[in-house]
């Protein structure tokens, strides 16, 4: 089973490099983040030509939004992060499809919104983790993909591209992330890669050509899961096209 992430900013402007991405790599399902539209707005024709079942989950106002696009069967589970009733921006869906479940997420950033943005980052990630131990109590394999917004380590981000106090590498975001792993989750990436330079996202203008990039989508796997996990890579094929998003795929094989 071969599955993806991918942080598409602006599902309509990138039809053609997700096009290109599913004729290449050939995933079974693919979770994307940062839509930027509502529900009823997702492009699908191109997609499901292809053989790929969609369902996304829209914002009211364009922003946020994930999505799924699977050619094998699964059921839809959660469209909403539990715990906050209130929150409604559109950052979590969970599927159940060949014994597992998989969840697609977009991690609030952090970075605006003052501390208010922040504490909501911080509460998201404590959010994804009550639900992510609970699966583990019910033993239930699960899989979380997506644009996680944490850089877990100074591996994970070129020299000088981001200060101590940005949101993405505070030390509580790392400790978030850190408690995610401890719970017993493993970074797929990472378990394959311990130390190569590996990034996820280049801001526009030079830092693709220059490899200046940080290491922000991930995924994370379950004890049972990890132990079948066969590859874990980043397609950057995508965003050395024309009119790329800053993302690029993130591909995981289970065996």
């Amino acid at each position: 089973m071969k599955i993806a992430s991918f942080n598409v900013n602006s599902v309509r402007r990138r039809v053609p490099h997700i096009v290109g991405f599913l004729q290449r790599a050939e995933p079974d399902m693919v979770f994307l983040q940062e839509l930027k539209c509502q529900t009823a707005e997702m492009p699908t024709l191109e997609f499901e030509a292809l053989g790929y079942r969609c369902h996304a989950v829209g914002q009211t106002g364009g922003r946020n939004g994930v999505a799924v696009l699977s050619r094998i069967p699964y059921e839809l589970v959660l469209e909403r992060l539990p715990g906050e009733p209130e929150d409604a921006q559109a950052r979590y869906i969970e599927v159940a499809a060949q014994g597992i479940n998989i969840a697609g997420i977009y991690l609030p950033n952090g970075n605006s919104g003052g501390d208010e943005g922040y504490a909501y980052k911080l509460r998201w990630i404590e959010r994804l983790r009550v639900l992510a131990a609970d699966r583990l109590d019910t033993f239930t394999p699960f899989a979380i993909l997506g644009d996680f917004n944490v850089c877990p380590t100074d591996l994970d981000m070129a020299e000088g591209t981001l200060r101590a106090t940005d949101a993405l590498c505070r030390p509580e975001t790392r400790a978030a992330w850190r408690a995610l792993e401890h719970i017993g989750y493993t970074d797929a990436l990472r378990a394959l890669h311990p130390r190569e330079v590996i990034y996820t996202y280049w801001d526009y203008g030079a830092a693709f050509d220059q490899h200046r990039g940080l290491r922000i989508d991930h995924a994370l796997l379950s004890p049972d899961l990890a132990e079948r996990l066969g590859g874990c890579r980043v397609d950057t094929s995508p965003r050395s096209e024309e009119q790329p998003s800053d993302h690029t795929p993130l591909l995981v094989e289970l065996q």
